[in-house]
């Protein structure tokens, strides 16, 4: 881990402390993890979804003896991605009475289960954890323009997650109000800053575009579903009303003071992100990421992060861990699908997991209390 200070003091990408995964066994979990499903009132029509509900997975401890199944993500019979196991809808553990809540994005086209590992890791140590499926920009539903480029409307998705768990009575009851974080992926990663006080532009991608116009944030057909996509918001701004207001508010505050400490895995848009809004941010943040990132590039990104944070720690995990390494584990049939996301895959990428959740749950019981 690696201070703030401690960067500044360091020579950039020589003088940096590595944490080289699979060095460290996870704590024994008490519980086992449960899971299920549930729906939440969102802002869901803009990005396609006229359905005003967010689509939720709500995972928390279980009795200790409970029957458990592998989390598996693909065809029942030969799954793409394989990786823990929990308790689909299965009573809560008597203990703790009052848990934290995490609420959990994933990163851009991906799904609520990208961070199962780290979902049911949590839920096992008892925290409640609460991952949605961001609307316009999963793998689940068609994309849209609006889900892929009007990213800080995902804070608004979590703090309506934490709206939603707390309204439900099995939920709500449970959950120590006081003791509220956040945790997210790529996208994700930028997520969890902006509900913690984190603003963009994205007018700021024009002049690092214009030096890296192959990065994948700037590449106009990196978003293969949503061919120029850059150039479609343009036309849509000009076009329809609610996204002009919706891409007007991209420089406004989207913090949620109930969001008390932030996990952040390799987090995007940081060429996008305004310094001075990460310099206010006023609480714990956690950020995470793999030297072999390829799709963020640590330096363009998560070290600039850092630099401006006040009350940041960064964990740099060493070569071959890049943007993918921290999505669940493929399955063969998986690596033969997605190649290039699952080219690390197998026990090494269940060995960065372990680290990844210790980092977590060390971060968290630090930071909003040792769950009891």
């Amino acid at each position: 881990m690696i201070s703030r200070s401690g960067l500044r003091t360091a020579a950039l990408g020589i003088a940096i402390a590595l944490l080289i995964f699979g060095s460290r066994e996870a704590a024994a979990a008490q519980r086992q993890a449960g899971v299920t499903y549930t729906t939440v009132p969102g802002e869901t029509a803009l990005r396609g979804k006229p359905s005003g509900r967010l689509l939720v997975m709500v995972w928390y401890p279980a009795p200790a003896h409970t029957p458990v199944r592998p989390i598996a993500l693909g065809p029942p019979a030969d799954p793409y991605f394989l990786e823990g196991q929990a308790a689909q809808n299965a009573p809560l553990a008597n203990l703790p009475a009052r848990m934290p809540l995490i609420v959990v994005s994933h990163g851009s086209g991906g799904t609520a289960m990208d961070l199962a590992w780290l979902c049911a890791g949590l839920a096992a140590r008892g925290y409640m954890v609460a991952a949605v499926d961001h609307p316009g920009n999963n793998a689940l539903e068609p994309p849209t323009v609006a889900g892929n480029t009007v990213w800080w409307m995902r804070a608004r998705d979590l703090s309506n997650v934490i709206d939603g768990v707390l309204a439900i009575p099995r939920f709500g009851a449970r959950v120590d109000r006081a003791r509220i974080g956040a945790a997210g992926i790529s996208l994700g990663g930028y997520t969890v800053l902006a509900i913690a006080g984190a603003r963009s532009d994205p007018r700021l991608l024009d002049p690092y575009c214009a030096h890296k116009p192959k990065t994948p944030v700037c590449d106009g057909d990196a978003t293969p579903d949503i061919p120029r996509l850059r150039a479609q918001a343009r036309a849509l701004a000009i076009t329809d009303r609610g996204y002009r207001a919706a891409v007007a508010a991209n420089r406004d505050l989207h913090r949620d003071q109930r969001v008390k400490a932030v996990f952040s895995i390799e987090p995007a848009e940081g060429p996008a992100i305004i310094p001075a809004s990460l310099a206010a941010i006023d609480i714990p943040v956690a950020l995470v990421d793999g030297l072999d990132d390829r799709i963020l590039p640590v330096m363009d990104n998560v070290i600039p992060d850092v630099l401006a944070l006040p009350h940041a720690q960064l964990t740099l995990f060493s070569k071959p861990a890049g943007h993918y390494s921290f999505l669940i584990n493929c399955t063969p049939a998986g690596q033969r699908k997605y190649a290039a996301v699952c080219r690390d895959a197998g026990p090494q990428r269940i060995a960065l997991h372990r680290d990844a959740l210790n980092l977590a749950a060390s971060f968290f019981a630090r930071t909003l209390g040792t769950p009891q």
